[in-house]
């Protein structure tokens, strides 16, 4: 921040610069010394405005504080961001379950845990493929709890699909033909965690899960 006189003795401005505490400690020593000197010799039948300085005093002061309290966040953030890399390095090798409803087909096999608030009379159970294309479907009744649902691969048209993601659509309606909502989440083990980004990203085979999905941990 740049002080700089107008033409008017009395008007000393701050620009709108970038500042670093290094140029706001020597902005605000020059700006003493500017106030002391004007003061000092000022015209006794003009005398300099001293409610302006007041308010640049202010203002400088306002703006070291924030400076101070900008550093004190920094370092802050640094110590969180040191705590959160050691506890994403508690996910790797632990076996979660987390919301979500996309999961991997291996080895004739892909599991999915399912929320069933109440029990449903029937239930359309619909995987898809990562191009949103059907590849199976059931219908049957649901009985009410939590309770594991697992798909063998096959297909509609016959065979088994291949492995990969796929993803599980519920529909249900109680016997009153109300709508159920059914929860749905998926398990695995973490192989690894990204945590470049604000918030850790859990790796499970082909699976991206946010750590903020997680529900349940177990070693």
């Amino acid at each position: 921040m740049a002080l700089t006189v107008s033409q008017t003795p009395a008007s000393i401005t701050a620009s709108q610069s970038t500042l670093s505490n290094g140029t706001i400690a020597q902005n605000f020593e020059t700006f003493l010394n500017l106030l002391t000197t004007q003061l000092r010799n000022q015209s006794p039948l003009d005398p300099l405005n001293t409610n302006e300085f007041t308010q640049q005093l202010v203002q400088f002061a306002s703006v070291e504080q924030q400076m101070k309290s900008n550093d004190n966040l920094n370092a802050l953030l640094t110590t969180m961001r040191a705590n959160n890399v050691t506890n994403a390095l508690g996910f790797v090798g632990a076996r979660v379950t987390a919301s979500g409803n996309t999961t991997e087909l291996a080895s004739g096999k892909a599991e999915w845990r399912l929320d069933v608030p109440r029990s449903a009379a029937s239930a359309t159970f619909t995987v898809t493929d990562k191009t949103g294309a059907t590849v199976f479907s059931e219908t049957r009744a649901l009985a009410a709890g939590s309770q594991p649902y697992t798909w063998s691969g096959a297909l509609l048209a016959g065979g088994i699909a291949p492995d990969g993601e796929y993803t599980l659509n519920v529909s249900a309606k109680d016997a009153a033909g109300q709508t159920i909502t059914i929860g749905t989440d998926v398990t695995g083990t973490v192989e690894s965690v990204d945590i470049t980004g604000s918030e850790p990203i859990l790796t499970i085979g082909s699976l991206i899960i946010p750590a903020s999905k997680v529900k349940t941990i177990q070693k």
